[in-house]
């Protein structure tokens, strides 16, 4: 990604021969206030269109949106200043939507009771080829009006008013790869296809379709490309807040699968798709003052190599995110698929240690100038976008806060869990992540991590079929 999560004025657009869409999101910083600001504005757009259908949407903990759909009118007239009820179990379920006996997640259970999903008018976007659709992703408040704190979205609204006290506002960019498969279970490639033209010929009617289908959106596309494995592929989003940069990545997946699924396809964001490959969800973060100067550049330095070090601010912010990256794996890693990634995958981050422009290292300095950045290689495909940038924002800004040192460039700090059960006891009972991101939410997540792995421990797969036979 070669632009990603670099600064740009806020709101600036190429010279173009028609207006760009009002819903079209800036490139770069946007402090809250801001956003706040031009949502009211795209409210007041949307007021003035027919609008059909609302559909409401709330990232979940699975990487996932709850999801529903409203009349136009009602949505207008009610819910956008006043909310809508949704069960408090969205938070608390399973992939498959169970519950368990944690008592962590029994208060969102125990009576199945209400929360208020508010939506968020900065998020409004038209369903592509629906006419008169939209969405709207939301923020989960209690009956009460507070916050429900183990929501992901509440997670990093709360880590970014912290960086606006130090006068720090993130720009984001996120990385995903998919895989695409036929109905048999074969990959659309029959061999990985990186940076090719020649051989991606399978995908091209399909990803013929996801360009119109993200254009028709307005996300702003920055990049496409051919990766390394089997049917894989990138679609990357340009850097803009971090809010929008979580919400929008979950609805590009959103728009991809669906498209996928017309031409007969399923598309699969798996951390590991098989024994050696990866899939990823690299975060490309830039610190910028609330100007949108980008804060992590070194001033007054003249000489190539000192340009492309971080500056005093971003040097401990990099240090706070190293110090808790190992601890924090869980979040980076939320699924027994996970840990195939992170112990067999060819660029899987597990070591913890940073380099200036290196992809083997797991957190790479990247860019140069205005663009300059740290791309955190720690989460799969799989990981919760807004918990990730959370944890990053609260880890990096730990560093800040206690004045941590730079590390030296390619020295190993820490090595990633990698088995699930090292995941969890780290992130349950060491300090740190209790402290970055309160007791409550690590008590919730590591429960929810505890039910994915008694959901394993309770399956029967090929694998132990295979297993078996051999012991026979």
């Amino acid at each position: 990604m070669t632009g990603a999560a670099g600064t740009a004025v806020a709101g600036t657009t190429p010279a173009t021969s028609a207006a760009p869409p009002f819903w079209r999101r800036p490139v770069g910083p946007r402090p809250l206030a801001a956003r706040t600001a031009a949502g009211a504005a795209m409210r007041g757009e949307l007021a003035a269109r027919e609008v059909r259908r609302l559909t409401l949407l709330a990232p979940d903990p699975h990487a996932r949106f709850a999801a529903v759909d409203l009349d136009g009118g009602f949505a207008l007239d009610t819910v956008l200043d006043d909310g809508y009820g949704a069960c408090t179990y969205l938070f608390a379920w399973d992939a498959e939507r169970g519950t368990s006996d944690a008592p962590a997640l029994r208060p969102y259970y125990d009576t199945y009771s209400d929360l208020l999903l508010r939506p968020d008018p900065a998020t409004l976007l038209p369903q592509p080829a629906e006419d008169g659709s939209w969405y709207a992703v939301c923020d989960a408040e209690w009956p009460d009006g507070t916050p429900v704190r183990v929501a992901p979205r509440t997670l990093l609204r709360r880590q970014l008013a912290d960086a606006e006290e130090w006068g720090i506002v993130p720009s984001v960019g996120l990385e995903h790869e998919v895989t695409f498969y036929r109905p048999d279970g074969t990959p659309l490639t029959a061999h990985g296809t990186d940076y090719a033209l020649g051989g991606t010929e399978p995908m091209a009617p399909l990803l013929r379709d996801v360009r119109g289908t993200l254009r028709e959106a307005a996300l702003g596309v920055e990049s496409a490309r051919a990766e390394c494995h089997p049917g894989q592929y990138e679609i990357v989003l340009r850097h803009r807040d971090a809010l929008a940069a979580c919400d929008d990545a979950m609805i590009q997946q959103t728009l991809v699968r669906q498209t996928a699924v017309r031409h007969g396809l399923h598309a699969s964001y798996l951390a590991a798709e098989a024994p050696g490959q990866g899939s990823s969800c690299h975060v490309h973060l830039s610190l910028n003052d609330l100007h949108g100067v980008n804060t992590g550049v070194n001033t007054g330095v003249n000489t190539e190599t000192a340009a492309r070090r971080p500056s005093p601010l971003l040097g401990s912010f990099l240090a706070g995110v190293l110090r808790a990256a190992a601890d924090l794996t869980l979040i980076w890693a939320p699924t027994v698929n996970s840990y195939v990634r992170l112990r067999n995958g060819g660029f899987a981050p597990t070591t913890v240690r940073w380099g200036v422009d290196d992809r083997t290292a797991a957190v790479r300095l990247a860019g140069r100038g205005n663009s300059l950045r740290l791309e955190c290689r720690f989460p799969g495909a799989d990981a919760q976008p807004h918990l990730a940038v959370a944890a990053l924002l609260a880890a990096g800004l730990s560093g800040i806060r206690d004045e941590l040192p730079e590390p030296p460039a390619g020295e190993a700090v820490d090595r990633l869990a990698t088995t699930p059960w090292q995941a969890l006891e780290r992130f349950a009972t060491a300090r740190l992540p209790a402290r970055l991101l309160g007791r409550e939410v690590v008590d919730h997540y590591a429960a929810l991590f505890q039910s994915e792995l008694d959901a394993w421990c309770g399956s029967v797969t090929d694998w132990q079929r295979r297993r078996g036979a051999q012991r026979s």
